[in-house]
């Protein structure tokens, strides 16, 4: 009978929990880490201060436990779908190519815009934070960095690029292109924008590794539309 109150107990307290960390990212993502209290996340939740303090000594351990929460919630995403990709390819250049598309797939399915990031939101207030939170944001994006880094360069070498590009600097643009679609898309009330740029810097891939056939293909075309 104790263990069984005592597993209850157990999981109700990671329901409040789960529960809090969802308001609290739900009112910072719409108001910032400024304005969301912990009497908003009470507010919100319809939990007690006493049940509040049980999880969290103060405002700074939520906003950490949020932060964790979410930079190990964005990697699995980042994981899954690179290795869904590569279940579907065994070519580099098709891998990341469904790599995009999944994620634009993904946004597709959004009928209202999206909530934003909450890296971007932590980073808009970033004197509020200590140097623990500010290196937990700058891991995730150089997790994100590495991990497309090493497709960009075995796309590279396989398919040597048009133009002189940076494996790096490419991985970024992924990352700078969601985050500012994120952006425009809540600044429009247009969820369509997410997936539209997704779009867009898929097909610029894929012209910038297009495979030596493709490109004579395509010069053949430019040729003939010319002469005509």
């Amino acid at each position: 009978m104790a263990n069984e109150v005592g597993r209850k107990m157990r999981k109700d307290g990671t329901a409040t929990r789960a529960k809090i960390l969802d308001a609290a990212q739900d009112l910072i993502l719409k108001r910032g880490y400024s304005g969301t209290t912990i009497d908003t996340v009470l507010g919100a939740t319809g939990i007690t201060k006493g049940a509040f303090f049980y999880h969290f000594k103060s405002k700074d351990e939520l906003a950490q436990a949020l932060l964790q929460r979410f930079a190990e919630q964005d990697a699995a995403i980042y994981e899954r779908t690179r290795t869904r990709a590569e279940k579907l390819s065994s070519d580099p250049l098709q891998q990341m190519l469904i790599f995009i598309g999944l994620f634009e797939e993904m946004f597709e399915a959004l009928s209202e815009p999206h909530p934003g990031c909450l890296f971007a939101s932590y980073l808009y207030e970033l004197q509020q934070f200590d140097d623990t939170t500010r290196n937990l944001i700058g891991n995730s994006f150089k997790k994100w960095r590495e991990l497309l880094r090493e497709k960009f360069e075995a796309i590279a070498r396989a398919y040597p690029p048009r133009m002189r590009v940076d494996a790096g600097a490419l991985a970024d643009a992924f990352t700078v292109i969601l985050e500012g679609a994120f952006i425009t898309s809540k600044a429009l009330a247009e969820p369509h924008v997410v997936p539209e740029q997704l779009r867009l810097f898929k097909s610029y891939i894929e012209l910038l590794f297009a495979p030596n056939e493709g490109r004579q293909t395509s010069r053949a075309m430019a040729g003939n539309s010319a002469a005509a």
